[in-house]
């Protein structure tokens, strides 16, 4: 035998040991880990399903240990009116085949060689629950996946949902499948998730016999995440899609939307909360003519995490009896606070204003051909002296600051009554100018009339500002109470008007 081949033979050899050996003790250790995991899942399944009439909880039915693979039982089970009367205890099942490291087999054919504790090939079974999802597979699992669990408990993988297909008297489902990467820390403390669907095709009809279709094309998900010491996860989320086709009604109006993208941003710092989310449409379409595209973006910040956390907590209790009626069709009782809570709810609420939180509407938009509409809102508030005070001192201390500002753009008015025209069957040309000249006009004459807002070039624009017990608004400068007055005043009007 050539050098070469005595070395690749011993290095074989030395492989086969070390995988044999560490196989051996991974067998040994796997049942406590995964009794963990499983343990640290509910906590998260429990954190999840807070405030709903309903739970969730995974136990380990079974573990069949051999020398280089095992073979594991889990059991999903939901519980409660939130999973509805059809199925109110769902049961999901999976088999989990287990290969032990260091060195899984499937891992050395793949070139893998760092070494794992295990390999998890995971798989949903069929029972009652998912016997229907099973049928839309063309029965094969719908679910499945591969993790990789390291000797530092850290996770990574794949998820995958098959393609399906499925149809019945008042409902079709066309998907292209879904697949997910994803990667955790040790107890999922950091967390990343990439993912991307082809496709899905979703058909109904409901009660009254009104068709509604959507199909969604090109979804991305993206996601950074990592667990904060409060228990939930903050970090960088983004989802996309391409294109999306909406058709509803008697007619079957049909909307599309193109280049949607949603980015998130949050973090934890000192107890105080932060973050941001950004929406954009490229394009808007409706009845196959283009309407535009659309923005929001929104902000936090200084959201003081324990007492938020404290008053969701209280309000979701006292919501889950509410949710349990409705599902079980009995009246719905009445939210009541007892003394303890009402004091402990208040307590919150100060320490909450406390931190001086500011919210922000940075920009909501909506663009036309010729033109764009734009609406911003700043909030910043403040603890006040007392709860007790009368509603217009109490609404002075409170905001320490709003400023408000809208720009209503004619031409962009105009481009949407002019697609209210044509979708409405108007053909002709000039009664179409006519009527978005007319809708615009009206709507600024209407604006401006009431003094709510002014004419600037051709834009209709009001601005509110106040700060310090004052009110500024479209220029002229009041109390607070002569503001109030005045819009009063003149919704009165209106509404007399009409």
């Amino acid at each position: 035998m050539n050098k070469p081949a005595v070395v690749l033979l011993g290095f074989v050899v030395a492989v086969g040991v070390v995988s044999a050996g560490g196989a051996w003790y991974t067998g040994k250790q796997l049942e406590p880990v995964l009794q963990t995991a499983v343990q640290d899942a509910n906590k998260e399944l429990q954190r999840s399903m807070a405030g709903v009439d309903g739970t969730v909880a995974l136990e380990l039915v079974s573990l069949d240990r051999g020398l280089f693979s095992s073979t594991a039982h889990y059991r999903l089970k939901g519980q409660g009116s939130f999973f509805g009367e059809q199925n109110p205890n769902p049961e999901l099942l999976i088999v989990d085949h287990i290969e032990h490291g260091p060195l899984p087999f499937s891992r050395l054919v793949s070139l893998k060689w760092l070494p794992v504790m295990a390999t998890s090939h995971y798989a949903l079974e069929k029972n009652a629950t998912t016997e229907k999802w099973f049928a839309a597979a063309k029965d094969v699992s719908p679910l499945k996946g591969v993790a990789n669990i390291g000797y530092s408990r850290s996770v990574s993988g794949n998820l995958e949902l098959l393609p399906l297909e499925f149809k019945d008297e008042t409902a079709s489902v066309n998907f292209s499948g879904l697949n997910l990467d994803f990667d955790s820390t040790a107890e999922g403390k950091k967390v990343k998730v990439d993912g991307y669907m082809n496709s899905l095709k979703l058909a109904v009809v409901d009660a009254n016999g009104a068709p509604f279709d959507a199909e969604f094309a090109g979804l991305t998900v993206a996601s950074n995440l990592e667990k904060s010491t409060f228990g939930f996860y903050t970090g960088q989320n983004t989802i996309e899609l391409t294109d999306t086709k909406l058709t509803f009604g008697p007619q079957k109006a049909v909307m599309t939307l193109k280049g949607f993208e949603q980015k998130d941003t949050s973090e934890v710092k000192d107890n105080n909360m932060s973050g941001r989310v950004d929406y954009k449409i490229d394009e808007i379409g409706y009845q196959g003519k283009p309407v535009g595209s659309a923005a929001m973006a929104l902000s936090v910040k200084n959201i003081d995490v324990p007492s938020g956390l404290l008053l969701t907590k209280l309000y979701q209790d006292k919501m889950q009896p509410v949710q349990a009626a409705a599902a079980a069709g009995q009246p719905v009782p009445e939210l009541q606070l007892t003394e303890a809570e009402q004091a402990l709810a208040e307590a919150n609420v100060g320490q909450l204003l406390a931190a001086k939180p500011h919210v922000a509407l940075e920009n909501l938009s909506l663009k036309t051909t010729h033109g764009e509409s734009k609406f911003n809102l700043v909030l910043d508030l403040a603890k006040p002296t007392s709860m007790e005070l009368p509603p217009v001192e109490l609404g002075k201390q409170m905001v320490a600051l709003l400023d408000a500002n809208l720009t209503l753009s004619k031409p962009m008015i105009a481009d949407v009554a002019a697609l209210q025209a044509q979708v409405g069957g108007v053909t002709d040309p000039k009664a179409i100018e006519q009527q978005s000249q007319m809708a615009s006009e009206m709507v600024s004459g209407m604006a401006v009339g009431t003094q709510l807002a002014t004419l600037v070039g051709s834009d209709v624009v009001s601005k509110l500002h106040y700060a310090n017990n004052e009110v500024t608004f479209n220029g002229q400068k009041m109390t607070v109470e002569q503001f109030i007055g005045f819009v009063m005043s003149k919704v009165g009007a209106v509404g007399g008007a009409q």
